[in-house]
């Protein structure tokens, strides 16, 4: 069915899915309402479940809990008192397979910056990071690379800036870079380290 959807609109499907039982999904470039549309034909297409993060609110009362565990959903309380990395970190143990989607830009809107999140996530959880792409100028959808983090953060973005390099989004303009605010404040303390 995802793949029957695609080819009408003259869309492919590209890469396959590692052959990892636990990771994290990220999805990129973020420009627009109807990615999650094809990142869902996508994973239909590539008989994959994806599982997505959602308040705690969406899961009550427990009709809805069991409607949005079915489709992949996780319950985060992110009231300040809950570490969100670690309830996800959790579910990574309890489950004997999962890949958790996540839009690290966490807009459609141009940002400077992805949210850190995806990477502390699949670092603390020691799960690796695969590359979901959605590119409009190629009409391809699918998986385009996996990296296994070091901790080195700057190390581990060059790996993931190299894979989705001359990919676009819906929007160019909406493009934001693919860096962490994290590696821009090692900078200016190692610039004064020098000194």
């Amino acid at each position: 069915m995802g793949r029957s959807f695609l080819r009408a609109l003259g869309w492919k499907v590209v890469g396959e899915i590692p052959d990892v039982p636990k990771a994290v999904f990220i999805a990129s470039p973020h420009t627009s309402n109807y990615d999650g549309l094809f990142m869902v034909a996508t994973a239909f297409a590539m008989n994959v479940k994806l599982s997505w993060m959602g308040k705690k609110s969406l899961f009550t009362p427990p009709a809805l809990a069991s409607f949005f565990r079915a489709v992949g959903g996780i319950s985060i309380d992110r009231s300040k008192s809950n570490d969100t990395v670690q309830q996800i970190a959790t579910a990574f143990e309890e489950r004997d397979a999962m890949f958790l989607a996540i839009a690290p830009a966490g807009t459609r809107e141009k940002r400077d910056y992805w949210k850190s999140g995806f990477y502390q996530i699949a670092l603390r959880a020691n799960v690796p990071v695969i590359c979901g792409c959605v590119d409009y100028a190629r009409k391809e959808a699918g998986v385009i690379g996996m990296v296994e983090l070091t901790g080195d953060e700057s190390a581990d973005m060059d790996m993931i800036r190299a894979i989705y390099e001359g990919h676009t989004g819906r929007h160019p303009s909406r493009m934001g870079a693919i860096r962490l605010h994290a590696e821009d404040a090692v900078a200016p303390r190692a610039a004064g380290d020098a000194k």
